[in-house]
């Protein structure tokens, strides 16, 4: 019994190892919850509870599986899918028990960055059309989000500006962008200059 349980410690003391040197290159598009420390203190504090997860009244967090992507049960959420809908009571951060989440206003969240990343499909920058649903989604409009008017290379009259003090990587942006497949505005996680 004693060596059982001695295996399944050098067991989780290798699986936490090998998560740990992984953090560096995690995907830029699995989002870690608002309040989150750098990845690093992160994945020491964090005990893959998920009590964040049950506390999201929008589904959008999840505990990742066993995968080359993410450190095993740690909460992340990707922005197309289901984005931070920035509560503000912030209950994702509130039920966590160690800390690993750490954050008294929701504006004040550093979970990622917007970018127009590919101009060349949004409808604004192209002329194509005139959209504007990634700035009406944004609960910082006019802060994290504009609609740029000017000339653009592709033709277009407006363009959406971040502004990178105010957006705080919610991801409703993302999730709202009409486009079919992928988002010509896009959320990359801020995985080592969180906080």
């Amino acid at each position: 019994m004693t060596s059982i349980l001695a295996l399944g410690g050098v067991t989780f003391g290798l699986v936490a190892r090998v998560n740990g040197e992984r953090s560096s290159n995690l995907p830029v598009d699995r989002i870690r919850p608002p309040g989150a420390l750098r990845e690093a203190e992160f994945l020491g504090a964090c005990v893959r509870c998920g009590l964040c997860v049950q506390a999201c009244p929008y589904d959008t967090l999840h505990l990742a599986e066993l995968s080359p992507l993410l450190p095993t049960g740690t909460p992340y959420f990707t922005a197309r899918d289901t984005p931070c809908h920035m509560c503000e009571t912030i209950p994702c951060a509130a039920a966590c028990p160690t800390g690993a989440l750490q954050l008294s206003t929701i504006n004040a969240a550093a979970m990622g960055l917007a970018e127009l990343s590919t101009p060349e499909r949004c409808h604004s920058y192209t002329g194509a059309a005139y959209c504007n649903s990634c700035y009406q989604a944004c609960p910082l409009k006019g802060q994290a989000i504009r609609m740029q008017p000017g000339r653009t290379l592709r033709g277009g009259n407006f363009r959406p500006v971040v502004n990178a003090d105010y957006c705080t990587g919610c991801g409703l942006c993302e999730a709202a962008c009409v486009l079919q497949g992928d988002a010509a505005i896009t959320v990359r996680a801020n995985h080592a200059t969180r906080r």
